[in-house]
């Protein structure tokens, strides 16, 4: 399996199909009944792949004059990996749309919430590859 074309695949506009800027809005509107009342917006990033598992990451950036704290944040992988507007299994399947045959997707699970920085939290979605 070539690693840089998988890499290649992972573009800034393949990854928002992926993941599209609009699911932030949906998420919260979902769960609070108004978008605005959301403390961050969610993008999906790519953070390369050794040839037996992908590495991306659900980032949460602060949203202007919101606090993003880490009890906020913690229990976010178990809601993320069933909420239905965020369907990781969705973006799993996309992802192995989008390897068009070079791999195929496994089994997959998110990390533990990791701070980044204080405006930015990251959940680790590993996928792993099939040949």
């Amino acid at each position: 399996m070539d690693t840089k074309t998988i890499d290649a695949l992972f573009t800034a506009e393949a990854l928002q199909q992926l993941f599209p800027k609009e699911r932030s809005n949906d998420f919260f509107d979902a769960l609070f009944g108004d978008a605005s009342e959301g403390a961050y917006d969610i993008e999906l990033a790519y953070n390369g792949t050794d040839g037996k598992r992908l590495n991306l990451e659900l980032q949460l950036h602060e949203r202007p004059g919101c606090c993003l704290v880490c009890n906020l944040t913690q229990g976010l992988p178990q809601v993320f990996s069933r909420h239905p507007v965020i369907n990781v299994a969705g973006v799993v399947e996309a992802v192995n749309s989008l390897l068009a045959g070079k791999a195929k997707c496994g089994d997959w699970s998110l990390g533990r919430t990791e701070q980044r920085r204080k405006d930015m939290h990251l959940i680790p979605l590993n996928i792993s590859l099939e040949a």
